[in-house]
């Protein structure tokens, strides 16, 4: 093997290289009807709306939460989630399960597997957030739970083909910085 790039491992990660293909969201599918949809699920990182009243003067209003689910586990885990927080082993130390168990439990209720209903919330939130603040790229990453600004990055890349910069160009609308606050 030389130092070129023409040996075997070379090769190897050749194969390896990301694909442009979207990803695959689901690998298996509920023989009956999930229970929740993902949209009802989905707790936005906002809590005020701009609201502006007759005279034309701006205040803001609460925003509705979702109603919870009445499983109090499920909607522990959707808490977690939208605090910003991603690391599933943590959730499951925290409250005696194994990742495995949370995981049956999201593909029970929702028919998605557990990754990737993580990652699609996490997504949406930091879509919510490059769109409806002027946070920093690493501030959206961090408050999404995304991680890293790389990581925001490459699951933009991955799923919208843009960077979160030019996601954010392409996206935001004039009046939408303010129209949501935290």
């Amino acid at each position: 093997m030389s130092r070129h790039g023409n040996g075997n491992a070379w090769r190897y990660r050749q194969t390896l290289r990301r694909s442009d293909k979207p990803r695959v969201t689901v690998e298996r599918k509920l023989l009956d009807e999930p229970q929740f949809r993902f949209a009802d699920l989905y707790i936005s990182p906002f809590r005020w709306k701009r609201q502006y009243s007759v005279d034309g003067v701006v205040s803001y209003v609460g925003m509705p939460k979702p109603a919870p689910t009445g499983i109090r586990m499920f909607d522990a885990y959707l808490r977690y989630l939208a605090d910003g927080n991603s690391d599933l082993q943590a959730f499951a130390d925290a409250h005696g399960l194994r990742r495995e168990d949370i995981d049956s439990m999201i593909f029970i209720l929702t028919g998605m597997r557990g990754v990737d209903f993580r990652l699609k919330f996490q997504l949406r939130m930091a879509a919510e957030l490059l769109r409806y603040t002027s946070m920093s790229l690493a501030e959206v990453s961090l408050r999404s739970g995304i991680g890293s600004t790389n990581n925001l990055y490459l699951t933009f890349k991955r799923d919208f083909n843009l960077a979160p910069g030019y996601w954010r160009l392409r996206n935001r609308q004039q009046g939408d910085i303010g129209r949501y606050k935290l």
